[in-house]
């Protein structure tokens, strides 16, 4: 009998985060404030606590998990790691496909790994509030839950299409103690000044993240904070434990390594996640192609420019080195809430600026469909981000029978989609639409950052 799932045990998960920015091969262009200047610590003094930014800034390989962080992540980790062997059959593929299982999390996605180890170091560091944006309430949900947890206020900016969409991720994140509008709103300037030009907007995470900033650096106590889900390196950072349980289990699978690695990517930390710790071993000479999925609706990496952008669409964020389409870009209303960022971290950025990853986009019905493959097959209900990872992983496993290979796929299944199901009755009653970024559209976007400082492309000596 096939070995279905691989579990480690408790004493054996990470003790170690893994950061990329100590290995990729090319230079990591700097943050810049608004006059084109690099960012200094004190610049974000007023937004993170000093702890999460010497991570953001560390060039550190290996980063201590504080023991109690370890404790409460212990509720729910070791993740398992599963083979899909229904989905094999059903595919009659040669390919060996895995997947990391992070929907078994309090908030059913692999998000509280960073909200839990955020929320800590801000409760060290003396904040009493944090705020923040979330797109499909994935990212809301998980820091309500850590904030309960470890004893915070918590304030969440939902884009308001989602807010719409999800309510009950809302519930959620009411019971757990924190408080979520929709945005944009007339809670902030930003979110006024959005709705006046814009009165009918579905909102965007930009939009969001402005509002959550604004509300952050405003409090005169110095007792809040912004939190962010993704985007930035101790994000990312703290989203590595996936990948180094990972590795351990496909060992005690009998696996080498895995061939193929794959993730849905909106802002980049699900997916930094699981690939980054392989991405080590890319860089140091195994053959394994990884491969970030985000919709054709959003197509940031596969269509958006390598430039500095904001991260936000007031531009009360850096400017940050990353593929964009534009900070003013709103995306159709996709059901992947999550998938609806104009920008991409910047370590995924100088990954693929660097040639180590391959990046694909996908329209939601095409991901829909294999959502419904897999839930007749495995039997579960992804989320509506998580099922373009498994179209990627469908259709590699199609590769490898065509060519008749033994494969081994890993991919994130990031999260469950048992709040998303709206998403699921539109497939059903064929009211999703395939939404392609327009050219007209794209270039009318990356207007904004047309004055911006440019990235000069430079590689280490």
């Amino acid at each position: 009998m096939k070995e279905i799932k691989i579990v480690l045990k408790e004493r054996d998960m990470p003790r170690k985060w893994y950061n990329l920015a100590a290995d990729l091969p090319g230079i990591i262009e700097p943050a810049l404030a608004p006059d084109g200047r690099p960012i200094t610590p004190d610049m974000l003094a007023k937004v993170f606590p000093m702890n999460l930014i010497e991570q953001e800034a560390s060039l550190k390989r290996w980063i201590d998990i504080p023991e109690e962080v370890l404790k409460i992540l212990l509720r729910w980790r070791p993740a398992p790691l599963r083979r899909a062997v229904y989905l094999e059959e059903y595919l009659k593929t040669p390919a060996r496909i895995y997947y990391k299982d992070e929907s078994l999390s309090p908030a059913g996605s692999h998000k509280p790994n960073t909200a839990v180890a955020q929320a800590w170091y801000n409760k060290e560091f003396g904040i009493k509030k944090l705020t923040t944006e979330t797109g499909a309430g994935q990212w809301g949900s998980a820091l309500a839950f850590a904030c309960n947890i470890i004893g915070l206020e918590c304030k969440v900016y939902m884009v308001r299409i989602s807010f719409d969409q999800k309510p009950l991720r809302k519930i959620m994140m009411h019971v757990w103690g924190a408080r979520c509008v929709a945005s944009p709103s007339n809670e902030t300037s930003s979110g006024r000044a959005i709705l006046r030009k814009m009165p009918n907007t579905p909102g965007s995470l930009g939009m969001a993240i402005s509002e959550a900033v604004e509300e952050a650096v405003r409090d005169k106590t110095g007792k809040t904070r912004y939190s962010l889900g993704s985007v930035l390196n101790h994000v990312l950072l703290h989203q590595t434990i996936m990948g180094l349980e990972s590795k351990k289990q496909l060992s005690l699978a009998g696996e080498k390594k895995p061939d193929i690695i794959i993730g849905c990517v909106g802002g980049g930390s699900n997916f930094a996640g699981l690939a980054f710790p392989f991405l080590y071993d890319k860089i140091h000479g195994d053959k394994i192609e990884i491969i970030p999925v985000e919709p054709t609706a959003c197509p940031t990496m596969t269509r958006g420019p390598f430039a500095y952008d904001y991260g936000d669409t007031a531009g009360m964020t850096p400017l940050l080195p990353m593929f964009t389409l534009g900070h003013n870009f709103v995306p159709e209303p996709i059901h992947a809430g999550g998938l609806r960022y104009h920008g991409m971290a910047p370590l995924v950025s100088h990954a693929i600026r660097d040639g180590l990853l391959s990046p694909r986009a996908y329209d939601q019905v095409k991901c829909y469909n294999s959502a419904f493959i897999w839930a007749k097959t495995e039997g579960t209900i992804p989320a509506p981000e998580t099922s373009h990872a498994i179209a990627c992983a469908i259709e590699e496993a199609i590769k490898a029978k065509k060519e008749g290979k033994k494969k081994v796929i890993l991919f994130s299944y990031s999260g469950h989609g048992l709040m998303d199901l709206t998403g699921y009755e539109k497939f059903l009653s064929g009211k999703l639409s395939k939404y392609h970024l327009s050219e007209k559209d794209l270039r009318a976007s990356l207007e904004s950052i047309k004055k911006f400082p440019k990235i000069r492309i430079r590689k280490k000596a």
